[in-house]
């Protein structure tokens, strides 16, 4: 079982066009929604709310099959973000998160949610930034047993991150325990301004011993292990939109990784690594071509 933790958000994507959709989102929770569409046990740690919007997140998680790690729905209003897309079908964010169900998760909820049995916890986007969510992160970090593998996505949006000591302190806290971090080109260029991005992912392997999958849209992605480094092609798709494609990709890695029965000490093989980046790609790809945040389910692979 895979625990992933952070926030459920409503998406109001607006298109080039000014057109406006919804849908259910958060970085998190779309990682979650792609393991279990994927055919594993996850639970959700994230706080959703009584309001319309979170009856509605409840109702999709509860469809694709992933189980509510806070039973209890929040008396505080559910958090929205606005998704601006580009030509490219590229989204851009800004957000409405101040005293929302998503930055409300205390640290007891958090511990009391804690699977001491999950292979492998997520965390990442804004549960690096909202409090006292992060307070909750640090906890959970701390409360995982030796053999729990943390992986560790800081998804950056800068409306909300930049120039924040809790996201400085929240991401050096939970880098310091990963065991995986995936990052975009734009996560580095905004962490490591003045660092070009290869240079920042091969640092950041450096000086955290974790593996760090090193995505860049349609670019080749990079991954490093052990010192080593191997560059994984990215197959050519018709891009409809790339709304949760990092999200998926992450979801598509763990669920490899859970499917084959591989424990933390497998991080340490390279081939097995790069075959749960290959399916990750190949999941990432498909959601690349829905619109919105729809992962692919297992049969369609």
């Amino acid at each position: 079982m895979i625990q992933v933790m952070g926030e459920a958000l409503i998406d109001i994507i607006v298109s080039t066009e000014g057109e406006v959709d919804s849908v259910v989102g958060g970085g998190p929770l779309n990682t979650a929604r792609t393991i279990a569409r994927l055919g594993h046990e996850v639970e959700f740690i994230g706080g959703i709310s009584q309001d319309a919007f979170g009856r509605r997140i409840q109702r999709l998680l509860e469809a694709d099959g992933v189980k509510q790690a806070i039973v209890r729905l929040l008396p505080e209003p559910s958090t929205l973000a606005i998704a601006s897309l580009d030509e490219t079908g590229a989204a851009t964010y800004r957000f409405m998160t101040d005293n929302t169900a998503a930055s409300s998760v205390s640290v007891d909820m958090a511990l009391d949610a804690l699977n001491v049995n999950a292979r492998a916890i997520h965390i990442g986007t804004l549960a690096l930034v909202l409090t006292p969510l992060t307070d909750a992160v640090c906890a959970v970090t701390n409360a995982l047993g030796a053999d729990q593998i943390l992986m560790v996505d800081p998804n950056a949006r800068p409306s909300v991150m930049a120039d924040s000591r809790i996201f400085d302190e929240t991401v050096k806290h939970v880098l310091n325990r990963a065991n995986i971090i995936k990052v975009s080109g734009d996560d580095l260029a905004f962490m490591s301004p003045s660092v070009d991005s290869h240079r920042a992912a091969q640092d950041l392997h450096n000086q955290t011993g974790a593996i760090v999958l090193f995505t860049d849209g349609a670019q080749a992605l990079n991954v490093f292990v052990g010192g080593a480094k191997e560059i994984v092609a990215v197959p050519p798709v018709e891009v409809v939109d790339t709304v949760g494609a990092g999200d998926s990709f992450s979801g598509g890695f763990l669920a490899f990784w859970a499917q084959n029965d591989y424990v933390q000490s497998d991080l340490a093989s390279m081939e097995k690594v790069l075959a749960a980046t290959e399916f990750g790609i190949k999941v990432a790809g498909l959601t690349c071509q829905r619109a919105g945040a729809q992962p692919p389910f297992a049969h369609e692979l």
